[in-house]
């Protein structure tokens, strides 16, 4: 785990592997940013005209190697980019220190220690440059054989110092620990959403989830298959069934003495989809362990709060199960009792997402939290309109959608708000049940919305976030994010948490 700390060293005598500086894209060519003046003065002043020279330009995501000056104690100065130049009196903003910070952390994999000269202007500067480089010095090695003569790679940066950073001042400490928390369990999210299936079925999951619970204080109670049938969850059953790995409901609860509001997270947990009887075609299931992302982003979220000693209680309801063919898998056609009471028509086993989560979400709701959002990589649908960097926002109150967007674009997730038309919930009559499982075929991650707010407890504000487009990078690293699992919507579910301890969010 790369460490992080502040320093008030100087970098011309800091021992290193490397000084990251900043460099911004201006009207003419390269500017040194902020933080680089010892660095720049050590080249006399023309940092950036050397940079020039070797055709750097400042972009954002840019990086330029350079032998550090004569009388560095770090032999290499890695230039990274910090895209356009602010306009006058203008700083740089957090994500765009963040996306340097973790492309630079992402460069210098396999190097003990870089210290980071980068724009620093207040506590929130040196967070958002913290928090970064942890996200992007992220690597899963877990499976590969790392080392000097390994094929497979470099383990990550080992340390990273911030300079200009205030080691004794308190709102720097705390800066520094909140990045520390956020990042280290949102890779712990990154881990499991890598770890391949064979080795995380929902038992294995929920045993993850109470060891972390025990280290952290959080209260943890997991509902096995008995326990399950037992209570009626016939959604979580219903999407379980066709697995030799039975399905698990994972209830953390994390509660703060002096709290008066209750904020309750729910996440899909599919360990693996096959798609059940309505069997994924090749080219669409390689990446289906990635269908538990937003159940760890829930368990990595309230661990997070609790970490931080957040003055609210948070609970996380974790709907585990693995979707597979069998004998005894759901079929298209079957109706299930939900744990609310209501039956569903089945017509698409892989449509098995929403039947995990309506069980949780009417679990979440007997205890009246002031409010619900639920995480999952639920919908095709979402990818379609939004793409693949960016989650739908639905709510059955706007003002509450426009909070949970706003917290997500503060944190550097991009979001968009979506709407829930009540026309299509005619898409969804049975002629069977209360509800079928499926609606029109377009509009069809809003048709999941509108699925999962009839599960919601009445009075009760609730958010749902499709996640499905920017949980698993496919494509190749970029800023902070890794290829693979990205831990999306982690940092969105800690700061409402934050803003709820406050009192500023409802």
């Amino acid at each position: 785990m790369t460490a992080l700390t502040l320093s008030t060293a100087a970098a011309p005598g800091l021992r290193a592997d490397a000084i990251v500086v900043g460099v911004a894209k201006g009207a003419k060519g390269p500017v040194v940013a902020p933080g680089a003046e010892a660095v720049d003065k050590a080249y006399d002043g023309k940092l950036a005209d050397v940079l020039g020279t070797l055709g750097a330009s400042g972009a954002e995501g840019e990086v330029t190697k350079l032998p550090a000056p004569a009388g560095f104690k770090a032999p290499v100065v890695v230039a990274v980019g910090l895209g356009a130049l602010p306009e006058k009196d203008e700083t740089f903003g957090a994500e765009s220190l963040r996306r340097a910070a973790g492309v630079a952390a992402r460069t210098l994999a396999g190097a003990k220690k870089a210290a980071f000269a980068l724009p620093i202007e207040d506590a929130a500067d040196a967070g958002a440059i913290g928090e970064g480089a942890l996200l992007g010095a992220y690597s899963f090695d877990a499976y590969k054989e790392i080392g000097k003569d390994a094929k497979n790679g470099k383990a990550p940066l080992g340390e990273v110092a911030l300079l200009g950073g205030k080691p004794r001042d308190t709102a720097y400490k705390a800066a520094v620990a909140r990045a520390t928390a956020v990042s280290e369990e949102l890779n712990r999210a990154r881990d499991l959403i890598n770890t391949p299936p064979n080795d995380l079925n929902p038992e294995a999951f929920a045993a993850v989830a109470q060891a972390a619970a025990e280290e952290h204080g959080i209260k943890v109670q997991v509902l096995d298959v008995k326990a399950l049938e037992k209570g009626g969850y016939g959604g979580i059953l219903g999407v379980g069934i066709g697995s030799a790995a039975g399905p698990r409901l994972v209830k953390l609860t994390y509660t703060h003495e002096a709290a008066s509001k209750h904020l309750a997270f729910v996440g899909k947990g599919i360990t693996y989809d096959s798609g059940g009887i309505s069997l994924k075609p090749a080219g669409h299931n390689e990446t289906m362990k990635c269908d538990m992302s937003g159940a760890a982003a829930v368990f990595a979220a309230v661990v997070a709060a609790a970490r931080l000693g957040l003055q609210v209680n948070v609970t996380g309801w974790l709907a585990l199960a693995e979707n597979m063919p069998s004998g005894t898998a759901t079929r298209p056609g079957d109706v299930l009792r939900m744990y609310s009471g209501k039956t569903v028509e089945v017509l698409n086993t892989d449509a098995e997402g929403r039947l995990v989560l309506a069980d949780a979400l009417w679990a979440a709701s007997a205890e009246k939290p002031d409010a619900i959002v639920d995480v999952a990589t639920l919908t095709g649908a979402m990818m379609l309109a939004l793409g693949n960097r960016t989650y739908g926002i639905m709510a059955n109150d706007d003002a509450f959608r426009s909070a949970v967007h706003e917290a997500a674009e503060e944190v550097g997730e991009p979001a968009w708000p979506m709407p829930l038309p009540d026309h299509l919930k005619k898409g969804m009559e049975s002629p069977t049940a209360d509800i079928a499982n499926m609606g029109e075929r377009y509009g069809g991650g809003l048709v999941a919305g509108l699925f999962l707010r009839e599960f919601v407890g009445e009075g009760i504000t609730w958010a749902h976030l499709d996640i499905a487009g920017p949980a698993f990078n496919e494509g190749g690293p970029f800023g902070y994010t890794p290829k693979g699992g990205t831990g999306t919507a982690v940092r969105t579910l800690v700061r409402l948490a934050e803003l709820t301890a406050v009192g500023d969010l409802g």
